[in-house]
């Protein structure tokens, strides 16, 4: 038998749409797992000794100005990268939402940093259909933030104290709601 182009080029058609399939098939597996599997405590965290200087991120608030970490020295800052698709951030942000409303008296800042490529209008609208009401909007579409902190995945989390030093990281989705959260983020601002 001769293999001709036509003969090829159907077959190989048909092995890319099967390994397209079974990728679309896997993917929607680990999104059902992850839908159900539970958030973890703060003890993920993995704590800086070095003091070493949290990268010059820039990214737009809710009203379109650009602003940059500096614009938040002297505050105690959370820094967390998310995404409107990504479903163990979605899980992750109400809990976040509720620190927020917990550690605002004493000053801490949390940026909930998307990287969401629709922009303020696609993270206003989550916020609204989610009822996310004591984050402010804060997004980075060109992912440069991800890049400069070295960022593995999303959500990963950032905790940045007074002085604009980077004091470690949580990479993966938390339960902020976890009683030892608000002693993590205090721990950076001298307080606990």
């Amino acid at each position: 038998m001769m293999w001709t182009t036509r003969t090829i080029f159907r077959g190989l058609i048909a092995v890319i749409l099967a390994a397209g399939l079974a990728a679309i098939y896997l993917l929607w597996e680990q999104a059902d797992e992850g839908a159900d599997a539970p958030l973890g405590g703060v003890e993920k965290f993995a704590a800086r000794s070095d003091g070493a200087v949290a990268p010059a991120i820039s990214f737009e608030d809710g009203e379109r100005r650009r602003l940059t970490l500096a614009d938040f020295r002297g505050h105690v800052v959370l820094v967390n990268l998310w995404a409107t698709w990504c479903l163990p951030c979605i899980r992750e942000l109400p809990s976040l939402d509720r620190l927020q409303e917990q550690l605002k008296p004493s000053g801490v800042k949390i940026i909930a940093l998307s990287i969401d490529r629709g922009g303020v209008d696609a993270v206003k609208r989550f916020f609204a259909e989610n009822d996310i009401r004591h984050l402010d909007v804060y997004v980075d579409p060109t992912m440069a933030a991800q890049e400069a902190f070295k960022i593995p995945g999303l959500p990963t989390t950032v905790l940045i104290d007074r002085d604009g030093l980077d004091r470690g990281r949580l990479i993966g989705p938390a339960d902020w709601d976890d009683a030892k959260a608000a002693d993590l983020v205090l721990s950076a601002s001298g307080e606990r």
